[in-house]
């Protein structure tokens, strides 16, 4: 039986792939469909390892992708890519 729970590296996938563009801490919240403070837990753990950046503009904080980031996500999407044909084959 499959959970239907998300995993970490499931939302940590998903928020770097709605920060690419650069986005706000409410957009990551709502389109990741997640609560306030643990949108802040992830935000600020990717920060720390470096896979986002803080940009200030003006009174607000845009959040964007590193490259960092972005190969980080791209590693997930592949992990999750080669769990869903093992699935496929069961």
């Amino acid at each position: 039986m499959i959970s239907k729970r998300r995993t970490n590296d499931l939302i940590v996938s998903q928020i770097l792939k709605l920060c690419m563009p650069g986005a706000s801490k409410t957009r990551v919240m709502y389109q990741a469909n997640m609560n306030f403070l643990t949108t802040k837990s992830y935000l600020d753990n990717l920060i720390k390892s470096e896979c986002i950046e803080a940009i200030p503009n003006g009174s607000r904080i845009v959040y964007k992708t590193t490259p960092k980031g972005m190969d980080l996500k791209e590693r997930f999407e592949q992990y999750h890519n080669a769990i869903g044909e093992l699935y496929a084959c069961v």
